[in-house]
């Protein structure tokens, strides 16, 4: 005698195939209830014949689609195997799936999630967390949290919020191993690349600070930096020259290394640990260190205060000129003449207030005709609002010009009268 398990393994059969699967689309809509009819379109023979054997009903050849009750099949189900049709199709496997219940359970999951975001005291106080939670419901995030069984992470990610704004103004940096000890219970949680939680908690603070959230390790070291948690303190660093300070440490360093006109690597460590006033009235900036290396050669402790953003930004960067500004500073600014020089540009701009110094289209048609490089401009183009003509002239000439060979130009503004004046005003601070 064949028993029920045995007697289902013939529902495996490929003239039964698309007859199940019409069969498991109709339960999943209906939430698991036999009712209303399933149908095969141009049936084989086989599977006419598999239908004439489930009914009882000839039907003919030339039929292009059969239809049946579904209450049928699970009447003839049952008379073969003494089982069900679900549990037949649940043992051929996989489960069945009722979209209702889960979109119910879907819905009762969200809801507990946002009820969750919605008690921590950050809602009431600020709108940029409102904003954060608005998006993470609107966009899927939190579905795909539910989804993937994640949604502790969305609990850990308010508990890092909740931690760092509930941090005394006068605090001191914390490293983020620490940040994420203190909220997860992992010192690794927060590194890049552990999944969703470092963006989950970056977005925020984006928000927080009302910009995108950028792509690249470096942005997401300053993002983090700005709210005081430091990602990695040594390998950041900033090059710079005769920059005097006041402060132990780091300060006389700063200020002996100008008192003899040397290139000074600060790292964001030293920024931290050894704090500094800069109260210096004006300070270049260039983008190359070549440019930096030129005046340490040739003009040694009378070049004017100038620092390197080697390329991009690094957060011991951002960190140092934002003392210098805070102060009272004026940073005066000089870049490659490409589009992602001109991107850096608008970004001290509208971060510190930067001047472009020598970032005119005379300086450009200028520099551009006495270049023999002759290298194209690639990316995308960027307005310059301080002189709208440069813009239009780059897309124009369609040639970029990068800093090392306008060199000359910028150590003769030093060496000059203006450049006399800045380094004096810095040699002042040297005795203090």
């Amino acid at each position: 005698m064949t028993g029920p398990t045995e007697a289902y393994e013939r529902y495996r059969a490929t003239e039964f195939r698309r007859l199940l699967a019409a069969a498991r689309r109709s339960l999943e809509r209906n939430g698991g209830e036999v009712k209303g009819s399933i149908g095969l379109a141009n049936p084989t023979t086989a599977e006419r014949n598999a239908i004439i054997g489930i009914t009882g009903t000839y039907r003919s050849a030339d039929v292009r689609r059969i239809t049946i009750p579904l209450s049928a099949l699970e009447q003839s189900v049952r008379n073969v195997t003494g089982m069900s049709l679900r549990d037949v199709l649940e043992r051929i496997g996989p489960k069945l799936r009722f979209r209702a219940d889960e979109r119910t359970t879907l819905d009762q999951a969200r809801q507990r999630i946002l009820a969750e975001g919605e008690a921590s005291p950050l809602h009431a106080e600020h709108a940029w967390y409102r904003r954060w939670l608005a998006d993470l419901a609107s966009d899927g995030t939190i579905t795909a949290l539910i989804n993937k069984k994640d949604t502790r992470l969305f609990s850990q990610a308010v508990r890092v919020l909740e931690y760092l704004y509930s941090r005394p103004s006068d605090a001191p940096p914390i490293m983020l191993p620490a940040l994420a000890d203190a909220t997860t219970g992992d010192t690794k949680a927060l590194n890049p690349g552990r999944g969703s939680l470092p963006t989950l908690v970056l977005r925020a603070l984006a928000m927080a600070r009302g910009i995108p959230l950028e792509k690249g390790a470096e942005a997401r070291r300053e993002l983090w930096d700005t709210f005081d948690v430091i990602v990695d303190d040594l390998a950041s660093r900033v090059l710079v020259l005769n920059l005097p300070a006041t402060g132990q440490g780091l300060g006389h360093w700063l200020t002996d290394a100008a008192r003899y006109g040397t290139p000074f690597h600060v790292t964001l460590h030293q920024l931290i640990t050894l704090p500094i006033a800069v109260d210096l009235p004006t300070v270049y900036v260039c983008e190359n260190p070549a440019v930096l290396r030129r005046a340490a050669g040739e003009l040694g402790a009378s070049s004017p205060p100038l620092i390197c953003a080697e390329g991009r930004p690094s957060t011991a960067f951002h960190r140092l000129v934002r003392l210098i500004v805070e102060a009272g500073g004026t940073l005066r600014y000089h870049g490659d003449f490409d589009w992602p020089g001109i991107d850096m540009t608008n970004q001290l701009r509208a971060r510190y207030r930067a001047e472009p110094w020598r970032m005119s289209t005379a300086d450009y048609l200028s520099a551009v005709r006495v270049d023999s490089d002759h290298v194209q401009l690639s990316g995308k183009a960027q307005d310059t609002a301080w002189e709208p003509g440069l813009a239009e002239a780059m897309k124009r000439e369609n040639r970029a010009v990068y800093e090392e060979a306008v060199a000359d130009v910028l150590l003769a503004d030093w060496k000059g009268p203006a450049g006399a004046r800045t380094a004096r005003n810095a040699a002042l601070h040297l005795g203090r």
